[in-house]
Order: structure tokens, then sequence, then C-alpha cells
């Protein structure tokens, strides 16, 4: 969502280093180009215009001005700006010292409210809570059987009597419900199309019945301002404790992220970045700030491989790769591994350096591409993954076939895997000096 703002924002960050010493009509030009950028993007012009204005007055100060690195202290300046706009603050869910705590789910029809329910609950039981999801949306065609179905994959209760009850009475009974077979309740509100008095009436009534330690208005990321718009409405009516935002990974431009926090003036606490359940987590300003500046997000990457990575199995690994004993079964391994913390383009988007993957016109990241790659492992028999030179034509064919691949494809593979043997082995060797991989320059 952020990579047409992060090339630009970048374009402008290297024009900058290409200047020694900075004058007053260089920072003009630089904000210049980072207002443009930042309406592009949809962001609010209200915030753009004091966003401009704060990021100049500190660059136009003795910290840049007399700085040795004048360009690296305005894209120090610049990346603190970016955090504060989307909130410095604690964003973690209050709770309640006397079960349940309550969590009441906002926001318009579409926006994603039903799955951030079962998100949220997955993410809360991670972290060794006892989620409850309470099916107060009796409006919209198979709401609750959608609730149910995803309670049932997270693997938590639903309360769901039924869509002929009052949802202020649903909502009541959830809680108490919530009570002896969980410790927090989830509450999934209806929506509608836009925002009108009957959508604001029932939840306010819903608000006054379960008193909620937590209101959130979920938004949809991919409708721009009118996510904000929609949020600064909701917060007019029902007091909002903060913002859920889904669809993060669209190719929309992310303006709704940098300005719902300015205009709404409660903090963003979740973000969700793609359809699966585990697409889901809590809402990092400085570590958004730093990818959108193209710096990555090697904190998250971190998290993500410590919650889904085996240590045993790494150690293991490590002990073969010294060892050069590295198989097709043992890549297996490593690929069941790494997909568990998403997919290569989010991972990748998390490296320094790394902030739009157009650029990398050499790196493939179609994750269908290790479909197929583990579709021909698994055609092979158990000797052929643990001994792949004894791999000939003819079983290069009934890989083929039984993989749905082209032979061409098969021996694309087995060409990889010895390039990585011939590398490993010069690892464990200690002459890697002057060694190349093909396609690489130097």
């Amino acid at each position: 969502m952020f990579d047409a703002l992060t090339d630009r924002l970048q374009g402008v960050m290297q024009s900058l280093k290409s200047h020694g010493k900075l004058t007053a009509e260089d920072i003009d030009a630089a904000m210049r180009e980072i207002r443009l950028a930042l309406l592009e993007a949809d962001v609010n012009f209200k915030v753009v215009r004091e966003f401009v204005a704060h990021v100049k007055e500190r660059a136009l100060g003795s910290e840049v001005m007399e700085s040795l690195t004048p360009a690296q202290q305005v894209v120090k300046i610049v990346n603190e700006e970016l955090v504060a706009l989307m909130g410095s603050g604690d964003s973690r869910l209050a709770f309640s010292g006397h079960p349940p705590t309550v969590v009441l789910l906002a926001g318009l029809q579409g926006s994603g409210k039903t799955t951030t329910c079962a998100k949220l609950a997955k993410l809360l039981k991670k972290d060794g809570k006892q989620p409850v999801l309470i099916a107060a949306d009796v409006y919209r065609p198979a709401a609750i059987d959608q609730l149910q179905t995803l309670a049932e994959r997270v693997g938590v209760p639903c309360y769901a009597p039924g869509a002929d009850l009052d949802p202020v009475d649903i909502a009541r009974d959830g809680v108490a419900y919530a009570r002896s077979h969980g410790d927090v309740a989830i509450i999934d509100t209806a929506g509608r199309l836009h925002v009108d008095e009957e959508l604001m009436a029932e939840l306010v009534n819903i608000r006054d019945a379960v008193k909620p330690r937590n209101v959130l208005l979920v938004v949809d990321a991919m409708t721009g301002q009118d996510a904000v718009n929609a949020a600064d409405a909701f917060k007019g009516h029902v007091d909002l404790d903060g913002v859920v935002l889904t669809k993060l990974d669209g190719d929309a431009r992310g303006g709704a992220a940098l300005s719902v926090r300015a205009v709404t003036g409660k903090p963003i606490k979740f973000a969700s970045t793609g359809e699966k359940l585990d697409d889901f987590d809590v809402f990092h300003p400085d570590r958004m700030a730093s990818r959108i500046l193209g710096m990555g997000d090697v904190l998250s990457l971190i998290e993500k491989a410590e919650e889904s990575l085996d240590s045993k199995q790494a150690a293991e690994m490590e002990a073969k790769l010294r060892r050069a004993e590295f198989t097709f079964e043992d890549f297996l391994d490593q690929l069941k591994q790494v997909r568990k913390m998403g997919s290569l383009s989010s991972i990748l988007g998390m490296l320094p350096g790394v902030p739009g993957m157009k650029d990398l016109k050499n790196v493939q990241v179609d994750d269908r591409q290790l479909d197929r790659i583990e579709a021909m492992i698994f055609s092979m028999t158990g000797q052929e993954r643990r001994h792949p030179d004894i791999i000939d034509g003819s079983r290069r064919r009934r890989i083929a076939a039984g993989s749905g691949t082209s032979v061409q494809d098969v021996n694309n593979l087995l060409k990889q895997y010895r390039e990585m043997q011939k590398m490993l082995k010069m690892f464990a060797g200690g002459k890697m000096k002057g060694f190349r991989l093909p396609g690489m320059s130097g």
C-alpha cells in the first residue's frame, strides 16, 4: 500500500544526500516534493499541511543546518514526525480487573468487522487470554454463521443465539456467557453502508448495556479518506478507544493510515495485512514509519521468526548446513517453517532497503512458485529427496508429470540444488572467496 509513497520519499531523501550542505532553498524544494507525495498518497490535506510545516520548521533549525550530515538529520526528522502523526502512545488494549474484558467492534458494512473479531481472538489467545466471540449482527445474511465458522477455526467459544433476537439483549447475555467461558468478550456488531442515526442509536444502546472496556472502530484502509471521514463520524457518536485498519496489504494509496490518528485523535491499535487469520498484529507507528521510509521493520521480522521457527530444528539445520548435508527433505522442512511467517512479499518487505518489490527485477516473490517447488519435491521418492544425484531422465519425466510441471522446471530445480551444494561446501571448507552464484554481478 505504501510502495508509491516510499519511492517518492526515498527519491526526496536521495536528492538531499547529493548536497553536501543544505540551504533553505534545498529544504523548500524537498518540502514541496514531500507535500506532493503525501497528497498523492491520499493523506488528508490538513494533515499534510501541518506535517510539512512541522518538518520544515525543524529542518531549518540548527540541528540540520549546522550538522555535518544534514540529509541524515532530515530523514531522522521525517521519521520522527511520521511516528508522531500515526500516534506514538501505547496502543495496547485495556484489560479489566474483573473479567470479562468487553471489546466492542463497530464499523461500516464491508470493513471486515466479523473477520477482525476472529483475528483479534486468535491474537489474544496467543497471549494466553480466553476470548469469547458474540454474534450481535442480526441483519447481514450469514453474519452469524460466518462468525461461528471463524470461531471454530480459531478454537474459541461463540455465543450466537440467533438472528430473531434484539442485538442489545444478545450483547448483554453474551457478556454473561463469556463470564463463565472466558476472560475477554469480543462483540461483533452490525454495520451499514453509510453512517446513519439508526446504526449509531443501536451502538449507543449496546455500549450502555455492556459498558465495554474497549470500543474499536474497524475501517477499510483501501477506502482512503472515506475511512477517515467515517472514523470521525463514529467518534462524534460513540466514544471510541481506538481504530483497527484492515486491508493494509491492498494496492490502494495508504492515506487512511497516515490521517486517521490526526483527524480522530484516536490511536491505531491493530492492523490487518492479509486474508489469513494470522495476518493481524498490534500496530506499531515507529515500525510503520520505518517501512514507509524504506528502512525495513527488522523488529517485526524477528518477532515473527521467534513465533514461527523451531529453535531446536534451526540448530539441527545449522549443523547440517555446516556439513553441507542439505537435502530436499530438509528444504521442505525449512519451507514449512518460513511459510508460517507469512508470504515472501511480506517478509521481504520488512528487510531494510526492500520497500517495494517492483524494483527487484531478479527476485521472484510469487508464492505460487513455492507451491510448484513443493509439488516437485513431493513427487520424488524418499530416496530421490535424500540423493538427488540418482534422478535421471525417466525419473525427471515422472516427477514433472506427478507435480503438473515441465521437465525443464525439474531441471531448473536440480540445477539450483547443485549450485547450493557447491556454495555450502565452500562455506564448510572456508573457500567462499571469489565464489559467485550464477546471475550475481561481482
